[in-house]
């Protein structure tokens, strides 16, 4: 995935708005300095995990797998929740079998489903991770005051709701 690190100016966005109407420089500021800012928040996430020998995408999904009451799965059911295909799904699985933290058995119903399960391994990983995770997600957080939070996860979601424009 490509990543903007260099947001323009609004002299460089004289230039876009020279040759295109609808150019409002302080809406592509503000636009991409919060594309910027979620795509630096991915960037230290996965090098934290990384310490771990995680990414983002396999960690979801040993997540996943422990909210479940009997941390099982299946493969179609976890894409959806993370929002990726089954490809994708199935990728972070394969990896994720490979080192030993989740077990795959087969459905009895239909001899090509099969389940994931987070095991003592893959729960074992999620309890080196995840103290040091919410002590470091905590201290980010309170970089900002708690009602100035809550108003930009209000403002986000808005964004959100209105992101549709884009489809």
């Amino acid at each position: 995935m490509l990543q903007l690190k260099d947001i323009p100016d609004t002299k460089i966005l004289k230039k876009f708005a020279n040759r295109y109407e609808a150019v409002d420089s302080e809406k592509v500021i503000q636009f991409l300095s919060i594309l910027r800012v979620g795509t630096d928040l991915i960037e230290v996430l996965n090098s934290f995990l990384g310490k771990y020998d995680l990414l983002q995408g396999r960690w979801w999904v040993l997540i996943l797998l422990m909210r479940e009451d009997d941390l099982t799965s299946t493969p179609t059911e976890l894409a959806a929740k993370a929002g990726v295909s089954k490809a994708t799904m199935n990728g972070l699985i394969k990896r994720l079998l490979k080192d030993g933290l989740i077990s795959r058995t087969q459905c009895d119903e239909d001899g090509r489903s099969y389940r994931v399960k987070l095991n003592r391994l893959g729960q074992a990983k999620l309890d080196e991770v995840m103290p040091e995770y919410y002590l470091r997600l905590n201290q980010l957080m309170s970089s900002v005051s708690d009602v100035d939070r809550e108003r930009l996860v209000a403002q986000l979601l808005l964004l959100k709701q209105n992101s549709s424009v884009f489809e």
